[in-house]
């Protein structure tokens, strides 16, 4: 009875034309929202210890409000990275691009531990900490392609993007951690009760002004969590080539670390909130190693598979896709349903779409504004341009 009903109806709803059709499947989704708990509780890794009698817990509670929300965050940054693979190839990116799919449990992870006044600072892998950080990805993706909507006027490209208590993005290997304990020296300084996060590859973590600053944060007792993302290959060199010692998160001597699962966005999350509170308290900076992988080369001039093999890049993406992770342990908990996630993919890949929309369309900055933004809240001056016979009017 019920199916002829629903037969009949469809013929209805679509008009006479239709209703001389037969009427071959109808399906009827329905979802109770009362079949979901709110929330579960996981076993997640122990950490690896340097200097601490005791670490980060070893299980932790997620809600379904915080699974969905951690879900949609890493989809969004996975597919917005993998359409700037895209553009990058489509010759409508250009200059350096370095992707961040597969470690997208790090900067959700991080966020999710700290306080939106907390600041944050990191290399050139930076396109999922700016959306992190509170940058759309409509701007991201105008500024990797050098639009005016960019969320640096389309002047900072892949590697210099800023946003509130975000900054950047910097080019230089190693160079942002010294810049880092700077700014969590003011947060001491002031008295305000905020810490820094100051990241870095495993690449850099070789570099003596690294530990010229560890020496400073320790002496000064800094607010600063110093976060080592071992992604396993520094460039195309791997960590055993590259370090005596890969035990990055002991390489602060005589600050405390933990090696944190970087792939277990929980484990990410309850290791960042352990490190905060140290800092928070005053006892001064900690270490953290993120253990975590990249799945598309150092940057897109890099195949990524001269020094690694398919295999083991598919093998990761089987076992420890932190995405895959999240999503099993909040269908088998009855935290959500596929159906649910599968919605949000839809509505993820939608966004994207209407963002490359806007990143290929918008208007380049004009060049008069080329000079721009140097200083702030500074008296206009002028700026030499490529020769002594053209000026450019700088404006803060």
């Amino acid at each position: 009875m019920r199916k002829m009903l629903l037969a009949a109806l469809s013929r209805v709803l679509q008009g006479p034309a239709a209703a001389a059709r037969p009427v071959s499947r109808v399906v009827v989704a329905s979802r109770n929202y009362a079949d979901f708990t709110s929330e579960a509780t996981f076993d997640i890794k122990k950490c690896d210890l340097h200097r601490l009698e005791e670490g980060p817990p070893v299980t932790a509670v997620l809600t379904r409000e915080e699974g969905l929300h951690y879900y949609r965050t890493m989809q969004t940054i996975r597919r917005m990275e993998l359409k700037s693979d895209q553009l990058y190839k489509q010759k409508i990116i250009r200059g350096f691009c370095h992707l961040y799919d597969g470690q997208e449990a790090c900067c959700v992870g991080l966020e999710a531990a700290i306080k939106p006044t907390d600041h944050l600072i990191t290399a050139y892998r930076a396109h999922g900490y700016a959306y992190t950080r509170g940058t759309s990805v409509r701007e991201i993706l105008a500024e990797l392609t050098g639009r005016k909507g960019g969320c640096a006027k389309g002047k900072g490209g892949s590697m210099h993007m800023y946003a509130q208590n975000f900054y950047g993005g910097n080019g230089i290997v190693g160079a942002q951690v010294p810049l880092g304990a700077g700014i969590a020296l003011a947060c001491k300084y002031f008295g305000k009760d905020e810490i820094c996060l100051t990241l870095y590859g495993d690449g850099a973590a070789n570099q003596g002004q690294i530990f010229e600053t560890y020496n400073m944060a320790a002496l000064w007792k800094l607010p600063c969590i110093f976060i080592c993302e071992n992604n396993r290959y520094g460039m195309g060199t791997s960590v055993e080539r590259a370090a005596a010692s890969t035990d990055y998160y002991k390489r602060g001597d005589y600050i405390p670390g933990i090696r944190v699962d970087g792939m277990d966005i929980l484990c990410v999350r309850e290791a960042t909130k352990f490190a905060a509170e140290h800092c928070r308290s005053g006892k001064g900076p900690m270490l953290m190693e993120l253990q975590t992988y990249r799945y598309h080369g150092h940057s897109m001039s890099d195949p990524g598979i001269s020094y690694r093999t398919r295999e083991e890049i598919q093998e990761v993406r089987s076992k420890s896709d932190p995405i895959t992770l999240l999503k099993d342990r909040m269908v088998n908990n009855s935290l959500s349903s596929v159906e649910e996630l599968k919605e949000i993919d839809v509505e993820v890949r939608k966004e994207i779409e209407e963002a490359a929309q806007f990143a290929t369309t918008d208007p380049e900055p004009p060049l008069e504004e080329l000079g721009n933004h140097i200083y702030k809240n500074e008296p206009p001056f002028e700026v030499r341009g490529p020769s002594q016979w053209i000026k450019y009017k700088s404006v803060g």
